[in-house]
């Protein structure tokens, strides 16, 4: 019988000098200067640019940020009047949009543990999500409304989000703590560069996904940016122009579908401003788009955009690994380079000559299921996550698929 190996492969690259990492006691590398809850790093965006626009949603609503985080507190305020409170389970069950915006925060400022809901989904599929997640609530239709409240109370290691996994049967829940999403927020921002001078990202991943929610959404209300969502396909060409979109972001699979209309409808020139385009691979997707034919065309439609490819899992919190369109890099086989704190190792009989199944650990990563001891046993070594995927890591910490 092969004798099974794990291989530690430790972060190369150093952390920049304002995201301090440490060892802590379990050998995990994490950021020694986050904000106690997201909640609290949020409330610092808001007073800081109040007057931005927070939220676009072509065809409804305009919010800004003192207005986003106005309305999400009396969202919070109906949800304490129904008697929610610090870590009850709130589902967030809407379309996206800045409805399903306000209803993520207003989750959050209400002290409960936002139960994302995800797209796509039969309605038996989304009642076993809710009633696996056993949500105390559901927001599915008109918001509740009460006075203005925030709770505070929420602490690093508190459970902040639950967040179902796709591209499976049975979707399977993955506890993020406020430690979880601010590293990986933290992370997405120092990787992508992202300005804190009026950032407009145009977000077509799902919002009820690790990718839109965790790793686009709240990255750019991080650094006061615009999140802009459209809800008809149609109306997209004429975003891009109108909306001064200057970051673009979405899985390869919604690239093909939408590539084409943007390429009839959009000359290079109402292109220029787009200076960043971001491909969220999941790793439950298998996009059947050629990643090389997809990376030619996004360049050509986008000649000014530097583009990132980032990889990840829920169990991640959507990221891990990122490689830009400056890099010397075969798109059909490359994952990328671990960023933030994410560490990487590998696992089987060849582990030892750099073949084997991906394993990652870093401040982004879960502790645990929800609710599942057996698959949290199955799928962790330690703090070491074990990702499914047979990849390859060269010497310099390039991962390429197996």
């Amino acid at each position: 019988m092969s004798q099974q190996l794990l291989i530690e492969y430790p972060l190369k690259r150093p952390a920049a000098r304002d995201n301090p990492l440490a060892r802590g006691a379990d050998g995990v590398l994490r950021y020694g200067n986050l904000t106690p809850a997201l909640t609290e790093l949020l409330d610092l965006q808001v007073h800081a640019f109040s007057g931005r626009e927070a939220v676009v949603e072509i065809g409804g609503p305009r919010l800004t940020y003192r207005e986003l985080w106005h309305s999400a507190s009396r969202v919070a305020g109906g949800l304490q009047e129904h008697g929610i409170g610090y870590g009850d389970r709130v589902a967030i069950h809407l379309p996206p949009g800045a409805r399903w915006v306000q209803a993520f925060l207003g989750a959050l400022l209400s002290g409960a543990v936002p139960v994302l809901v995800p797209d796509g989904l039969s309605p038996a599929a989304a009642r076993r999500v809710l009633e696996d997640s056993c949500a105390d609530f559901v927001l599915g239709g008109d918001l509740p409304d009460g006075a203005a409240f925030i709770d505070d109370g929420a602490a690093l290691n508190d459970l902040a989000l639950l967040c179902y996994t796709t591209g499976t049967a049975h979707p399977r829940g993955v506890e993020l703590t406020n430690e979880n999403l601010l590293s990986a927020v933290r992370s997405v921002v120092g990787a992508l560069d992202l300005p804190t001078d009026g950032l407009r990202n145009l977000v077509l991943l799902p919002l009820a996904h690790a990718s839109g929610c965790v790793d686009q959404l709240l990255p750019t209300f991080a650094v006061g940016g615009t999140v802009v969502l459209v809800p008809d396909p149609a109306r997209l060409t004429e975003t891009v122009a109108a909306e001064r979109i200057d970051m673009v972001s979405a899985t390869p699979r919604i690239f093909a579908r939408v590539l084409p209309d943007l390429v009839r409808g959009l000359e290079k020139s109402r292109t220029a401003g787009v200076s960043r385009v971001c491909t969220a691979s999941h790793r439950a997707e298998r996009s059947a788009a050629t990643p090389a034919a997809l990376a030619d065309e996004l360049r050509e439609l986008f000649p000014a955009a530097r583009q990132w490819s980032v990889w990840g899992a829920t169990e991640t919190s959507g990221i891990g690994l990122a490689v830009d369109s400056e890099s010397a890099a075969d798109p059909r086989t490359v994952l990328g380079f671990p960023f933030g704190g994410t560490e990487l190792a590998l696992y089987g009989p060849r582990a030892g000559s750099g073949h084997g199944e991906l394993l990652c650990r870093g401040p982004n990563v879960t502790r645990r299921y929800w609710r599942d001891p057996n698959a949290t046993a199955a799928r962790f070594t330690g703090t070491w996550f074990h990702t499914g995927d047979q990849v390859t890591i060269d010497p310099d910490g390039l991962v390429r698929r197996d």
